[in-house]
C-alpha cells in the first residue's frame, strides 16, 4: 500500500500516543532522602519546562508534552509521600534500614538498604520497600533467617546486621 493513503496523525493525535506514568497502588513511603530527590526532580523540571517556553518548535512541543507528563507524576508522588523516620539503633529491619544478610546457599554477604519506590536503585544496593527481598527481610531481627521468594527458586538469607541507611541528601 502506498504511503499515500496513510493517515499520519497530527499534533494533536500524537498527544494520545504520550501516555501517563503509572503511579504505585503502594503507600508512597519514603525516606528524609527520598523527598529531598522528588523535590529535586520537581525542581529540575519545572526548569527545563521554563527554558521550553520561548520555543516552537514540533520537538520542543514534543518534550513539553513529556516534562507536563514527568511533572504531573512527581507532583502526584509529592503529595502522596509518607516520610518514614528510623531511630537510630533499630532492632528490626524496616524503612530506612540498612541490612546484611548472608545466604545460607553459598555463604555469600550481601548488604541492601531499603527505600521508597522512587529512590531505589540496585546498582547502588538500594531496593524498594515492595521488592521481594525488602518483603523478606522486612520485620526481621538480627539473627532472624527468612525465605526470599525469587523466580528462579527461594533462599534463605540470615539477617546479620541492621543499621539505619544513612544516605547524604541531594544538593
Amino acid at each position: 500500500m502506498s504511503r499515500a493513503f496513510v493517515k499520519e496523525p497530527d499534533g494533536d493525535a500524537a498527544d494520545s500516543d504520550l501516555l501517563e506514568r503509572p503511579l504505585s497502588t503502594q503507600p508512597n513511603y519514603v525516606t528524609a532522602r527520598g523527598l529531598a530527590l522528588l523535590r529535586a526532580e520537581q525542581w529540575r523540571l519545572e526548569q527545563q519546562r521554563r527554558a521550553l517556553r520561548a520555543e516552537q518548535t514540533l520537538a520542543a512541543g514534543q518534550t513539553r508534552k513529556e516534562i507536563e507528563r514527568d511533572l504531573r507524576y512527581v507532583n502526584a508522588r509529592l503529595a502522596s509521600a509518607q516520610v518514614v523516620e528510623r531511630g537510630h539503633h533499630p532492632t528490626d529491619v524496616g524503612i530506612g534500614s540498612r541490612v546484611d544478610v548472608i545466604d545460607e546457599e553459598d555463604g555469600t554477604r550481601s548488604r541492601y538498604g531499603i527505600v521508597g519506590e522512587d529512590e531505589a536503585d540496585i546498582a547502588a544496593g538500594l531496593v524498594s520497600w515492595v521488592s521481594p527481598l525488602a518483603c523478606a527481610v522486612l520485620g526481621a531481627q538480627v539473627g532472624d533467617v527468612v525465605t526470599w521468594q525469587r523466580p528462579d527458586g527461594a533462599r534463605e538469607l540470615e539477617v546479620v546486621g541492621i543499621v539505619p541507611l544513612d544516605l547524604p541528601l541531594p544538593g
